[in-house]
């Protein structure tokens, strides 16, 4: 199976990106399951539900969030409507939505996506390594499932892997978002689940994490606010990780960033332009 995890949608800029190059990568690429990170898609901040469908009718086939799902506050009533927007796992048990939802690849598999917040320098929330177990428990990989992703939206890199090391084996992937800069980490880890600390922003690069700089820099010099944050709207990097899943273990055999456009160098797997 061909998979590809777009990271976070930041603004216009990234929104862009992704509605014009996903449906020539679905068909170029011969993708097979398609996840995109849309929780700062909407001014930098949530995710409104026109934008939601626009990302799906550009092709993809679930859309996670973060700790700014609920930014856009009809999110709280519209997110009911759609089984393919998934929020994070580890929220309080009665917000609305839902945080891991299976769908049917391309190829035929059954997917589950999973999406968990951390917490170190993150909010106060429930432990997202046991909210995962109990989801692969409920529903294993190879039993319930023929392929798991789970979208760690997490701060600390160290989270991050140890999150990669407790799920080794157990999923297809395990990709961070969250700190909008990619990391060069890309692996597959020892019992052949595909790894990556942050697969980094679909979004404008001359900027401070997709937004315009002005503003950031003045709070960090200043410790004044000034003006709101507003993200940048030059030419967006499309940001992304590649994974070849075997079909019949539901393991990671390759994995690969893939990066176009923008300022950033550009980058596609080997292992799909053979």
């Amino acid at each position: 199976m061909r998979f590809l995890f777009l990271g976070d949608v930041v603004g216009r800029s990234g929104r862009k990106a992704v509605v014009d190059q996903l449906p020539s990568l679905r068909r170029d690429l011969k993708l097979d399951f398609v996840v995109v990170n849309g929780e700062n898609a909407a001014g930098g901040f949530g995710i409104t539900e026109q934008i939601f469908e626009d990302l799906i009718d550009a092709g993809a086939d679930a859309v996670t969030l973060g700790n700014h799902a609920f930014d856009q506050r009809d999110t709280l009533v519209y997110i009911n409507r759609h089984e393919r927007l998934i929020r994070p796992l580890n929220f309080p048990q009665d917000t609305p939505g839902k945080g891991a939802g299976m769908f049917r690849a391309k190829n035929g598999a059954d997917v589950l996506v999973v999406n968990a917040l951390g917490r170190v320098f993150m909010q106060d929330i429930d432990c997202p390594f046991r909210a995962i177990d109990n989801e692969l428990t409920a529903c294993p990989m190879g039993e319930g499932v023929d392929a798991v992703f789970v979208d760690f939206h997490a701060e600390a890199t160290s989270e991050k892997q140890a999150l990669g090391v407790f799920l080794d084996g157990r999923v297809s992937c395990v990709a961070g978002t969250h700190t909008h800069s990619p990391t060069a980490d890309h692996r597959v880890l020892p019992g052949g689940t595909a790894y990556l600390s942050d697969v980094g922003m679909c979004g404008d690069y001359n900027s401070v994490l997709g937004m315009k700089s002005a503003e950031p820099v003045n709070r960090f010099v200043t410790r004044i606010p000034r003006d709101r944050f507003e993200p940048s709207l030059g030419e967006a990097t499309l940001s992304g990780l590649a994974v070849e899943i075997d079909d019949g273990t539901g393991l990671a055999s390759a994995v690969a960033p893939l990066r176009i456009g923008g300022v950033l160098s550009e980058t596609m797997p080997a292992f799909w332009q053979a």
